[in-house]
């Protein structure tokens, strides 16, 4: 069993630099942060420093989403990290619900999640991608090939479906037996599992 620790953006950095530290000393091997610019601290600068204060443990947001960044913005963003942490980065994608509604905002629909998980793990590996945002053809000339993980947010069962069809992992508020069957279903008929 794996285990990771997870941090909203409230804590002092000191504090956080050293809660990370003392978690992967103590076999944690996850650090998630919450991404949710209004309401909490840049995880992304946090994530940055918290790398250079371990070896083992991967870092990512728990949970981004499709509507607050560009997605060249966000696929230059992970790959940098991917590349600073040695290949520790993974990312946490979702809807964008406290993040987007803070600011009056909906939150993206399942198929723009879908895509938005598919052109940026394209962008990371160094892939050309085109996208609504971006309608000349775009390529991160630097990337190093990583392969993205990316863990998506779900609860219901059409959400499920795109995270068992697009994602690498799954991040459950609850880890209901039903849920996670649903899950598995759909990740073994997308090949998968």
């Amino acid at each position: 069993m794996q285990f990771g620790i997870c941090f909203k953006g409230e804590a002092h950095p000191d504090r956080t630099k050293n809660l990370v530290r003392q978690a992967e000393a103590g076999g944690f091997e996850y650090c998630w942060f919450y991404d949710s610019h209004i309401l909490w601290r840049d995880s992304y600068v946090a994530m940055a420093m918290c790398m250079e204060h371990t070896s083992k443990m991967r870092f990512g947001p728990c949970v981004t989403n499709p509507g607050v960044r560009d997605w060249s913005v966000a696929a230059s963003l992970f790959a940098s990290l991917a590349l600073q942490s040695n290949g520790r980065f993974d990312v946490g994608a979702g809807r964008g619900d406290s993040s987007l509604r803070v600011m009056g905002k909906k939150p993206a629909n399942l198929a723009r999640l879908s895509e938005f998980t598919d052109k940026v793990k394209a962008m990371v590996r160094g892939e050309e991608v085109t996208y609504d945002q971006c309608p000349a053809p775009v390529k991160i000339p630097w990337s190093t090939g990583y392969e993205l993980p990316i863990w998506l947010a779900a609860y219901g069962p059409k959400a499920i479906k795109v995270a068992g069809e697009k994602g690498d992992g799954l991040v459950l508020q609850i880890a209901e037996p039903a849920i996670c069957q649903w899950l598995s279903e759909r990740a073994i008929a997308a090949g998968k599992a």
